[in-house]
């Protein structure tokens, strides 16, 4: 059984104009389908408004859909009783794109990442503390920072809190939103190269949502395309997805720069 198993998700808003008398739809997902094997991640690749953070939402429990299945460890996450469903938040967690507007602005970082730790576990001060600092060394922070607001750090560090407050409760599964796309290069690295490592160690699943091919192949195990709402394909290899004749996959990876400056050729 696959830890996250999507079937035939379509999910679409409606938009009311003046002097409408209908509802127009507009589809944003359309008979989406996937699976999510337990320890692996799976890089879903798409351009701006293809509708990847909309099926994050719908896999998070945000946004139902209208039609299909979203099901974690083989439970409905729409339609679980109350005991199914919190055991299923406990174990699915997220890490967004903008850091700053993730967190809030007046708790301290030790705050933040002990929310998650507040509301499913019975801790005391000092064992919730030694957590936490456990968890912000673990990302690369130190104690120091334990006191610190969110202004006071980059948004890279801050990212680095937002991981650790998504790996708090050792979460089966971490859907991880255009998490690095704000961020320089070096420190896209640097986080990726932390994922990777996070992924090792506690056995996490990731649904890595990107723009960015270079950022998905190095965290991913395989590969899915979104455009205009529709998966169009996947791919268990990079290689795969190179070879692919597909007009949307070849603009992406004909899109791709070299990584030295003397290895890229202009086109007229």
């Amino acid at each position: 059984m696959s830890l996250l198993q999507v079937t035939e998700v379509s999910y679409s808003y409606n938009f009311k104009m003046p002097f409408q008398s209908k509802d127009p739809s507009k589809n944003v997902l359309q008979n989406i389908s996937f699976a999510i094997e337990a320890g692996t991640c799976l890089g879903l690749l798409g351009t701006s408004g293809a509708g990847k953070s909309t099926l994050g939402k719908v896999i998070l429990g945000i946004q139902r859909p209208q039609h299909g299945k979203v099901l974690f460890q083989g439970h409905d996450i729409y339609n679980a009783d109350k005991i199914t469903k919190r055991k299923i938040r406990r174990n699915l967690q997220a890490v967004f794109q903008d850091s700053y507007s993730s967190v809030n602005p007046r708790m301290t970082a030790e705050s933040i990442i002990s929310e998650p730790l507040d509301n499913y576990e019975k801790l005391t001060l000092t064992e919730k503390r030694k957590t936490v600092i456990s968890l912000l060394e673990r990302v690369g922070l130190s104690e120091r920072d334990a006191k610190k607001y969110p202004h006071q750090f980059s948004g890279g560090q801050l990212q680095r809190i937002n991981i650790a407050r998504a790996i708090a409760l050792k979460p089966m599964l971490i859907v991880l939103d255009e998490s690095v796309s704000s961020l320089d290069r070096v420190t896209q690295s640097l986080i990726l190269e932390l994922l990777n490592e996070l992924k090792i160690d506690f056995g996490l699943s990731y649904l890595f949502i990107t723009h960015d091919i270079k950022a998905a192949f190095s965290i991913s195990d395989h590969l899915g395309v979104l455009e205009n709402g529709e998966l169009i394909e996947c791919y268990d290899s990079k290689a795969q997805f190179f070879e692919s004749k597909h007009p949307v996959v070849k603009r992406m990876s004909d899109s791709m720069l070299a990584e030295h400056p003397r290895d890229r050729s202009l086109t007229v």
